[in-house]
């Protein structure tokens, strides 16, 4: 086995498995210490290289994985911050030798084992455990591998609020879209159904998606989320290519999971809603109306959340 142990983690490689553990140090970014150790089989690895750092006397070390393998990269797009990306390694300089073996190693088991480096028409990693559950900047978001929930925060727009707690079956999502909040621009967290695809809310304002503006370290937990639903959702290689019968963009997966989505939202329809459900109805339909005629709300915006919420009861 080759192993390079640094205060900024551990990897180890048996030869079919490169293990990543985060390390234990307070500069270790949160989101990699919340993530946790993470299983890559050689089949997901691309390449391994070395990368200068800025700071003299170091270098970083970058596994790549093949396109489409992990669930995280598909829902943060590279979009996350060096630091906090779990497959870069800073090494020390009187290390570097230790971590040479090692890339060597992994180098040769892909060429032994003639891994391709094509995209994966499968995810190979299994991205985060569910149920998982975050409190960003906007509300607290949480997916129990079945469902999508959101809670507004007190200090979410009053639009968002004016809704209530949004609730998601992952058979109705189409896709997750995630960007961080660098402190200087808002980030957001986005589910995307196929009534929302060509809404043009801004994230403050759309009731599907989180608005990601305060504590950097805290809203970046968001993608664990974002890649917890992703891992659920047909993977990219089965919408490029759906099989007869399928939907436009739709894998089986996806078919699948709209048919079952259906027949529950039929189920529910033949339910009369509780009392108190219509009361809360009314009360934010009341609201929305308000909003409108203060101005807050153009005709697009209370015309598309006015359908959100009747949607929602």
């Amino acid at each position: 086995m080759a192993e390079i142990i640094q205060r900024d983690g551990t990897w180890a490689f048996d030869g079919a498995t490169v293990r990543i553990t985060p390390g234990l140090h307070r500069s270790v970014p949160l989101f990699r210490q919340t993530y946790g150790e993470i299983a890559v089989p050689l089949e997901a690895v691309a390449g391994i290289v070395y990368e200068p750092e800025r700071r003299r006397g170091r270098l970083r070390m970058r596994l790549r994985l093949r396109e489409g393998a992990d669930p995280l990269l598909q829902a943060t797009g590279g979009r996350l911050p060096d630091a906090a990306d779990p497959y870069r390694l800073t090494v020390d300089v009187d290390r570097c030798g230790v971590a040479e073996y090692l890339a060597e190693e992994v180098r040769h088991a892909l060429l032994l084992d003639q891994i391709p480096g094509a995209p994966t028409a499968a995810y190979l990693l299994p991205g985060p455990p569910v149920p998982v559950s975050v409190r960003s900047s906007d509300g607290v978001v949480s997916f129990d591998g079945v469902q999508v929930r959101v809670d507004w925060a007190e200090t979410s727009d009053r639009v968002k609020r004016a809704t209530g707690p949004r609730v998601l079956d992952v058979g109705d999502v189409v896709r997750v879209e995630w960007l961080p909040n660098s402190g200087f621009e808002d980030g957001f967290l986005r589910f995307v159904t196929r009534e929302t695809a060509h809404t043009k809310l801004p994230a403050e304002k759309d009731p599907y998606a989180l608005d990601l503006w305060g504590n950097v370290s805290r809203d970046l937990l968001t993608a664990l989320v974002a890649t917890a639903v992703t891992a659920r959702l047909p993977h990219p290689s089965a919408r490029a290519h759906p099989k007869p019968g399928d939907g436009p963009g739709d894998g089986p997966g996806r078919a699948h999971g709209q048919r079952g989505a259906d027949r529950g939202r039929r189920l529910m329809a033949s339910v009369p809603p509780p009392a108190d459900h219509h009361d809360v109805l009314l009360r934010r339909l009341r609201e929305l109306g308000q909003l409108h005629r203060d101005g807050v709300l153009t005709d697009e915006e209370f015309a598309r959340t006015k359908a959100v919420v009747l949607r929602g009861f």
